[in-house]
């Protein structure tokens, strides 16, 4: 018999709205004692089926995979997954010899809820956020396996952190099939080594690509400050752009020995220009005289759920007050959120109360966000998680 998930009376419309997310606020009962990771069929009060959902105990009490009577079956996930490559070779971003690492699956947007697969090279590596992705990992190793088009050498399962406590066997990655060294991706011509097992995420931040090449209209005879470096990404760009110096400063010592081995791929010459100082991102500004023409501001998720927005919202608008005031006249900063909880209005509204906190004069030329290869539902604007402005600053 088919575990069932029964809504409150008046709580269907967001699923008829396709929102892939059902709150543990708007179900009236559980029927046949579904457990963690089980597909439920999800119903109406008035006893309308609605779709199928992986079940969760917890706020997010179920994520729809289908709106509708289609079943997932082992077709349903094959064919999800070969939709979803399908759209990355008509952006390009397979087989292609100037970009070898790219998203292939970034969750609701891909119409996977929980699930993200990251590609380097012949390398995928997935990350599953919900237990129900989860325990059918090994199904979707072989689904990928078997993608002409990816022609992958091994599958690396990374989803220990992202799960709840005991919800995962494993205490670190396993790799579901084949082994693979750290290797050396291209990004735009540019090369980087990608560590999936050791560093953070999936190894790097591909949602940051198109932002990063932006840099390149900016940074040439600039002095450039990278804060929150990480492995010096926007660093590499804005020296291959010929920037006069770029300072990467990272609270990570292991971050910024990647971000130096990514700046060496350069060459000698670029090498010269890059200095990485290990130390707390305010603290540094708090200290330090430089006064770039240029500075990248991308923090990690400083608020992860509702209650902590507003102290997140302060810790942007300090940061941004501070990153402000240190640029020289007409500078340009890219300063970015990646907090979910933070809307983009609301990141706005607190770069503008940085703004005024600074006292300078300040033009916005671009409204960023996250690469095409994460996509958003039109219906799931919560997958809009990654917001970012490009200012000129007087």
């Amino acid at each position: 018999m088919d575990k069932k998930l029964i809504l409150k009376r008046g709580k269907e419309a967001p699923v008829r709205r396709f929102h892939p997310w059902v709150f543990s606020g708007a179900v009236s009962r559980l029927e046949g004692n579904p457990q963690d990771g089980e597909p439920v069929s999800v119903h109406s009060s008035q006893g309308d089926h609605l779709g199928w959902a992986h079940f969760q105990s917890g706020k997010v009490t179920a994520r729809m995979l289908t709106h509708g009577p289609e079943r997932p079956n082992e077709a349903f996930w094959r064919g999800r997954l070969s939709a979803a490559l399908k759209l990355r070779i008509r952006l390009g971003l397979t087989g292609s010899s100037h970009t070898t690492a790219y998203r292939l699956v970034h969750g609701e947007g891909d119409g996977l809820p929980g699930l993200i697969i990251d590609i380097y090279g012949r390398v995928a590596v997935l990350q599953c956020h919900s237990i129900g992705m989860h325990a059918i990992r090994q199904d979707l190793c072989t689904i990928l396996l078997g993608l002409e088009d990816l022609a992958l050498d091994a599958v690396y399962d990374k989803s220990m952190p992202y799960l709840s406590e005991g919800a995962a066997e494993e205490k670190s990655g396993v790799y579901l099939s084949g082994h693979a060294d750290p290797c050396l991706i291209k990004e735009h011509d540019l090369s980087f080594m990608v560590n999936w097992e050791t560093g953070q995420k999936t190894g790097f931040f591909l949602d940051q690509r198109e932002n990063r090449r932006l840099i390149r209209n900016f940074a040439p005879g600039a002095d450039v400050l990278n804060l929150f470096a990480y492995s010096g990404g926007f660093s590499v760009y804005a020296l291959a752009a010929e920037a006069h110096s770029v300072t990467s400063v990272d609270s990570s010592a292991r971050a910024l020995e990647w971000a130096d081995e990514n700046v060496d791929f350069l060459g000698k010459e670029y090498s010269g220009r890059h200095t990485s100082v290990c130390q707390d991102v305010m603290q540094f500004l708090s200290e330090t005289h430089i006064r770039p023409g240029l500075m990248i501001v991308d923090p990690p998720a400083f608020a992860k759920s509702p209650h902590k927005r507003h102290q997140a919202v302060q810790a942007y608008k300090r940061l941004n007050a501070r990153a402000i005031s240190k640029l020289s006249p007409g500078g340009i900063l890219f300063t970015f959120s990646c907090s979910e909880v933070i809307s983009q209005q609301l990141f706005y509204d607190t770069i503008v109360a940085a703004g005024l906190e600074a006292g300078r004069p300040i033009q916005v030329l671009h409204h960023l966000s996250q690469g095409p290869d994460h996509p958003v539902s039109l219906y799931h604007p919560e997958g809009n998680y990654l917001k970012g402005l490009v200012l000129s600053v007087t």
